[in-house]
């Protein structure tokens, strides 16, 4: 159709009608999606992505294809998803790419329901992911620098995007596939501006056998930009919901497309603050302006999932703050999988933009949902009864220089010269109990700035001290992610250092619990405990663990660590996804930093 023969008001009507077919038909092997100049095209028509980030490796594999056709319900014709570099490389030169893993599965799987896929590898991602995906061995090298070009990080990055490549390269469009576009890096331009570092990660894409086109993303603001950019390259913006912000990136880069990279439908969540949301009619009063001014975007998070075991990442402003362990945020597809009234909401606005004739597809059947009855903890274990082979040490060193990434670690010393006064952790990271002569005498939380106790004066001078610190999530933003784990530097007591440690390395693996030695007792002596109970399941479904009657800990059912509680809040469930249980008995371990004796436990059909 030759547009430019039509009049105007006929000429918006037939561009609506194309748009929308391409919108919101089935898109298939044959389609096309090409770069020209300052616009999308699929098959040569012009094209509005309409994306949802779902990050696939917080999503048990299982319920991919479910996310997914409530994705294309909604109304989407995209999905965006982050790679977790350290989770497909959790050691040097060990690659996984298995179960929440398995890339080239989520791809497959988008590409059957008909959606392109915007992918993210990365190396660097953000995505409130510990240590912003980057994998934490890389802090195992004292002098380390990350996202530039120190020859050390640079020769593992050439490792990981040669490995991803292998996975995805003949599942872009360019050869049939899925993948329309790749970004580079993430929010660059808030973090540094070494433009060698980013033209290289491009080069290594193009020679590693990637050629759908590429995008930044990064703040709509000139110094983000000009830091963040790559020239050439489709610009996004994080985020932007106005003329305004997207004139900013056109006049700083002219001749190339730009598009809302991360529109957030709601907000991250730290430990001890409220829920992060927005409001519904917020989200669709800027969703409406996208749609009405032809604006690509990208809604981070459509469904977010969850940060099991020890993912979650922590953020630093003028504190730490840890990130709790769902990725809810508020998004329109809740962390169990719901359609929420966002969603409905969304639905209902994109609805109206759609052709006559053309209709989105139902919504797939509902998941069942159970409740377990309450739990009985059966058996008790102190950690100290349970520690591995110590590490001889004359200063403590962080986990990582001691190829431990996650986990808890404890600190053992004799107390030689002083043996009472003020204890200072140089530096802790994160959460730590302090133990004299195998007494409990409170709790430091890096959180709260906390870095020093007082051992108390006692009759006969104290002997033993003992650190047990938990690491808590790495910092995924900013400055300061180069966050080790443990006690980073010293400990004094009355200003005198203290030398010759032990040092237990307790990762709270696969292979630490099962060697665990569990006893028939109602309770333990001193914080820092295990607890194992069992439940009987004659149907299976999605619930919520509910541990509000506890402190603050980590949850293992049938061996899945199902991630941190604290009853700090406002976290007080954790997700339990129903591929993880089974008909008959199933088995609950539970971690607490301060309680002696159990509580209840059930589970829940909703996280709040």
């Amino acid at each position: 159709m030759k547009m430019y023969f039509l009049k105007e008001a006929t000429m918006k009507k037939a561009y609506k009608l194309i748009l929308g077919v391409i919108l919101f038909t089935e898109l298939i092997s044959a389609q096309s999606f090409t770069v020209k100049g300052t616009h999308f095209l699929v098959n040569g028509k012009p094209f509005q992505t309409i994306s949802g980030e779902m990050p696939f490796q917080r999503i048990p594999w299982q319920y991919w294809n479910d996310r997914l056709q409530k994705a294309k319900a909604m109304g989407l014709n995209t999905i965006a998803t982050y790679v977790f570099w350290n989770a497909v490389e959790p050691k040097p030169g060990e690659w996984n790419f298995t179960g929440n893993n398995n890339l080239r599965k989520f791809l497959l799987l988008a590409k059957k329901n008909g959606l392109f896929v915007l992918l993210r590898p990365g190396p660097y991602v953000c995505g409130e992911w510990d240590f912003g995906g980057l994998p934490p061995w890389l802090l195992s090298i004292p002098d380390i620098r990350i996202r530039c070009m120190d020859t050390r990080y640079m020769s593992a990055v050439t490792e990981y995007v040669k490995k991803i490549a292998d996975q995805v390269k003949d599942l872009q469009n360019t050869k049939g596939g899925t993948i329309v576009m790749l970004q580079i890096e993430n929010e660059y331009g808030s973090y540094g501006n070494d433009k060698e570092y980013l033209d290289t990660l491009k080069s290594l894409w193009v020679k590693n056998g990637i050629d759908v086109p590429f995008y930044t993303a990064d703040g709509a603001a000139t110094f983000a930009l000009e830091a963040g950019t790559v020239k050439g390259t489709v610009i996004g913006l994080d985020p932007a919901t106005n003329e305004e912000a997207f004139e900013v990136a056109q006049k700083f880069e002219p001749g190339v497309p730009v598009f809302c990279s991360e529109y957030y439908p709601g907000w991250l969540t730290h430990w001890g603050e409220k829920w992060g949301t927005v409001s519904t009619s917020t989200v669709i009063k800027d969703l409406k302006w996208f749609m009405d001014n032809k604006k690509s975007f990208n809604i981070y998070v459509f469904h977010g999932g969850t940060n099991f075991g020890w993912d979650a990442g922590a953020n630093m402003s003028n504190k730490y703050e840890p990130t709790i362990t769902s990725y809810d945020y508020d998004a329109p597809l809740d962390e169990m999988g719901q359609p929420t009234q966002k969603y409905f909401a969304i639905r209902k606005l994109l609805l109206q933009y759609l052709p006559a004739g053309i209709k989105l597809p139902n919504l797939p059947k509902p998941l069942p949902v159970i409740n377990i009855p309450k739990i009985t903890i059966t058996k008790t274990a102190s950690i100290f009864n349970n520690l591995p082979k110590p590490i001889e040490s004359v200063l403590p060193e962080p986990m990582e220089y001691l190829h431990q990434y996650h986990g808890l670690i404890l600190y053992r010393t004799k107390l030689v010269g002083p043996h009472s006064g003020k204890l200072v952790i140089t530096d802790l990271h994160d959460f730590a109990n302090v133990y004299v002569d195998g007494k409990y005498i409170g709790s430091l939380d890096r959180a709260k700035g906390q870095n020093s106790i007082d051992i108390p004066k006692t009759e006969k001078p104290a002997q033993e001290l003992e650190i047990l610190v938990e690491a808590m999530g790495r910092i995924n933003y900013g400055q300061h992610m180069i966050d080790r784990k443990g006690i980073t530097k010293r400990v004094t007591l009355n200003r005198i250092s203290l030398m010759n440690w032990q040092v237990y390395r307790l990762p709270m693996d696969s292979t630490f619990m099962s060697a665990i030695k569990f006893e028939n007792q109602e309770k333990v002596s001193e914080p820092g405990a295990f607890f194992k109970g069992k439940f009987e399941l004659d149907k299976l479904g999605d619930t919520y663990i509910d541990m509000s009657n506890w402190k603050m800990g980590i949850v293992w059912v049938n061996g899945h660590n199902l991630g941190r509680y604290w009853d700090i809040g406002p976290q007080q469930r954790l997700f339990l996804p129903a591929p993880f249980l089974k008909k008959g008995e199933n088995k609950i371990i539970v971690f607490d930093m301060y309680k002696t004796q159990p509580s209840e436990i059930s589970g829940v059909p909703e996280l709040k």
